[in-house]
């Protein structure tokens, strides 16, 4: 990575590390809609003109076909799409074609074509007049071999579902009108389009800081006072709060806000539906999704009894602990070592600290559950087939995922502090996109 481009993403995710006090997050506001709609297509020329080629390189694709009909788009597909289309229209096909580097080392980059009626946004142009050749596969095919691609990528993947985009009937035909010398140039674009997916560029890094935040404010406002009443408020209210408030600040939720607790006395670590009173310590998990970018991130409060003006020390032990755990997993961090490297390392580390770890982290970004190295799974403490095997990349985001139990003293009985916060691997070291919990929202009685 750019050394300057680095520190200057360091140093924006720094200022933001002051934001859990709120003033700075109430004073900002999500961008309108149209606002929205010319960043999203400034950002998506730039990725083309920089993430695609430097992704196909790698991994030794000249041409990339993604085709999609209206209403079961290709997940990578919907993420090329202009700000005004929100799915395909008909039967739409893309085809990147790198074009290389020419003889005086000049870099032609990727042409990028639509075989459609019409430009698809700015960066695909049309190749295909349906008067001329009324016949939309026989046109792809066309330009195909006028290309004379030596490695055709799609998107077909057992592994990764967000890369196996390419239905069976489309393949099917596509194969049908190829010659034959073509049909064994036909490889699958997995790894290109887990790429194109997970890397993440600086505009798109700074509104994530703010996706974040804004997480973290409904979070803040909900974990309150004005919100809970005690012996009143149930957490499924808490839930609902949350999820309208979500919306009233233009925001959406790729998943309903998720509201429990513990209580000294009872050793279920994730109580639902139940009457917050004094005493409780409460977690959320909550996600929002901005400028197309997914957040997810888990906290918790704790309802100060009468006479109390802070949690009972073993509590706050025990927050302390969860963030050792997170820095525990943070330092595994190392560009291409695997998932499941980076998850059985920080385990056996965080248990020669004394700890009682369970880390289930996973990438995070066009989608909240994405596509990337897993590091292990809530219900598999070990390594994961696949998944687990692909390698950690810079330029990449991660929910940093795990919960830790803790013995409380003043409690006589395991709590169990589950985080979750978004991050940014810079290639060098994670970064918290907007901080992350070291102490706990206080409810009062």
């Amino acid at each position: 990575m750019n050394t300057i481009f680095r520190l200057l993403l360091v140093f924006l995710l720094s200022m933001t590390l002051l934001w859990p006090n709120q003033s700075a997050a109430q004073a900002k506001q999500p961008l309108s809609a149209r606002e929205q709609a010319l960043a999203l297509d400034a950002i998506l020329a730039e990725r083309f003109a920089t993430i695609a080629p430097a992704l196909m390189r790698r991994e030794g694709i000249d041409m990339w076909l993604l085709i999609s009909r209206e209403n079961n788009e290709d997940p990578v597909l919907k993420t090329m799409l202009p700000s005004d289309w929100f799915k395909a229209r008909r039967r739409t096909m893309l085809v990147l074609f790198d074009r290389g580097i020419d003889e005086q080392g000049v870099d032609r980059g990727v042409e990028a074509l639509a075989v459609a009626r019409y430009n698809v946004g700015e960066v695909f142009k049309s190749a295909w007049d349906p008067e001329q050749q009324p016949d939309q596969w026989q046109r792809l095919i066309d330009l195909i071999v006028e290309r004379q691609p030596q490695r055709i990528g799609v998107n077909q993947s057992a592994g990764f579902a967000a890369a196996d985009g390419l239905i069976a009937s489309e393949k099917e035909t596509l194969l049908a009108y190829l010659p034959a010398p073509y049909q064994q140039r036909v490889v699958s674009a997995e790894k290109l389009a887990v790429g194109w997916l997970e890397t993440r560029t600086a505009a798109e890094i700074a509104h994530y800081q703010d996706a974040v935040g804004w997480a973290q404010q409904v979070i803040a406002e909900g974990f309150s006072d004005a919100v809970i009443e005690l012996g009143v408020t149930t957490t499924t209210d808490l839930e609902w709060w949350m999820l309208e408030r979500i919306y009233e600040m233009k925001l959406g939720a790729w998943f309903p806000p998720t509201v429990t607790l513990q209580r000294q006395g009872d050793g279920n670590p994730r109580l639902s539906n139940a009457v917050v009173q004094a005493g409780d310590l409460l977690h959320v998990d909550i996600g929002v999704t901005y400028m197309r970018l997914n957040t997810d991130t888990q906290q918790h409060a704790y309802v100060l009894r009468t006479g109390e003006s802070a949690p009972p020390a073993s509590l706050l032990q025990a927050l302390a602990a969860g963030n050792q755990l997170q820095d525990t997993l943070t330092a595994e961090f190392v560009t291409a070592r695997s998932g499941n490297e980076i998850l059985l390392t920080a385990l056996a580390k965080a248990k020669q600290q004394g700890l009682r770890p369970s880390i289930y982290s996973h990438p995070i970004g066009y989608h909240g559950h994405a596509v990337g190295p897993t590091i292990g799974m809530w219900d598999a403490q070990r390594a994961i087939p696949v998944t687990g095997e692909y390698p950690l990349y810079p330029n990449t985001a991660h929910s940093i995922e795990l919960n830790n139990t803790f013995y409380s003293d003043d409690w006589g009985q395991d709590v169990v502090i589950m985080l979750e916060e978004s991050s940014w691997f810079d290639g060098q070291q994670v970064h918290y996109l907007h901080g992350r919990q070291q102490q706990f929202y206080l409810i009062r009685e």
